[in-house]
């Protein structure tokens, strides 16, 4: 895991107990050839069993992952949240933006827009408070009502104003790839990046979303350095032609079209830094999410 990465945690409301695990994780890990893929994450709401925020978090670090991403805004108890990190060890790479949906940054009411902008300002300082680094955004939809062009117009200038809490918080946006219909091309996502000129803004990049219409290899590539986290899931183009565009999602990891094997290398090339996946494909209980922590350890290994 890149040094800086955990160095500057220390700075984001971490308790020493966490500094001391996260440095410990460093021991263990660093190795002279590294693969791009190290580090398990999770969504919280993927976790089924257990009632307690600390019980959710210690099955996590019980079947092999390293981190837990929450949604943002949640209605857990914060001190809970803190206290099942130090207890458990799991960190918190970041949060999610849980409103970009439905108040996109894109839309034409100006009043959605800023519901979405608070949102993902109040992520940035939660994603500090937790030692995190990144908060998932979805830069905007596009539909019949929303052109292409206003989309880019509307969130270029709604993310010019969230910046500066990103600069503030030390915390970096980070732009998902999903089916809105938005930033459908690699070198077109990678431009609404640079135009920003802030090291503060870059890209999730979700595997298996890529996979209906193109192939993941290519983007990293072009997204290269750009690219702060991954989303690890898989995509069938058989089961999307022969069920429903929907189905192809439903196969398992490693058993789809996503081609892990060029994805690390990709990722590899373009020196991907962070070292983190973090599943989101349908969750369940103890057994199911050890499946998944299991596959993505061979997948991490391709």
């Amino acid at each position: 895991m890149d040094r800086r990465y955990f160095l500057s945690q220390s700075g984001l409301g971490l308790s020493s107990i966490a500094v001391a695990q996260m440095a410990d994780l460093i021991t263990h890990t660093s190795r002279a050839t590294e693969p791009p893929l190290k580090y398990k994450s999770v969504k919280y709401w993927m976790i089924e069993d257990g009632v307690t925020v600390l019980e959710k978090f210690q099955l996590a670090k019980d079947i092999g992952f390293h981190g837990i991403e929450l949604d943002w805004p949640h209605e857990l108890d914060e001190d809970e949240i803190l206290e099942a990190r130090d207890k458990t060890g799991i960190l918190i790479p970041g949060v999610i933006n849980s409103v970009h949906w439905k108040q996109p940054l894109s839309h034409a009411d100006p009043a959605v827009r800023q519901t979405c902008v608070d949102a993902t300002i109040e992520g940035l300082h939660k994603a500090k408070l937790y030692g995190g680094d990144t908060v998932l955004l979805v830069a905007g939809v596009v539909n019949a009502e929303i052109s292409y062009a206003e989309a880019w117009d509307r969130c270029t200038t709604e993310i010019k104003k969230i910046l500066p809490a990103a600069h503030q918080t030390g915390v970096k946006i980070a732009i998902e790839n999903v089916w809105n219909n938005f930033l459908i091309s690699p070198l077109e996502a990678a431009r609404f990046v640079d135009q920003f000129d802030s090291d503060h803004i870059g890209w999730y990049f979700d595997i298996g979303n890529i996979v209906r219409y193109g192939w993941p290899a290519h983007w990293i590539e072009a997204l290269a350095e750009r690219i702060i986290k991954i989303d690890i899931k898989d995509y069938s183009r058989k089961k999307q032609v022969d069920e429903g565009i929907w189905e192809g999602f439903k196969v398992k990891l490693g058993e789809g079209d996503s081609d892990w094997p060029a994805v690390n290398r990709a990722l590899s090339k373009v020196g991907y830094k962070s070292g983190w996946g973090s599943a989101e494909v349908s969750g369940g209980d103890r057994a199911r999410l050890q499946e998944i922590s299991n596959r993505m350890d061979t997948l991490y290994s391709m």
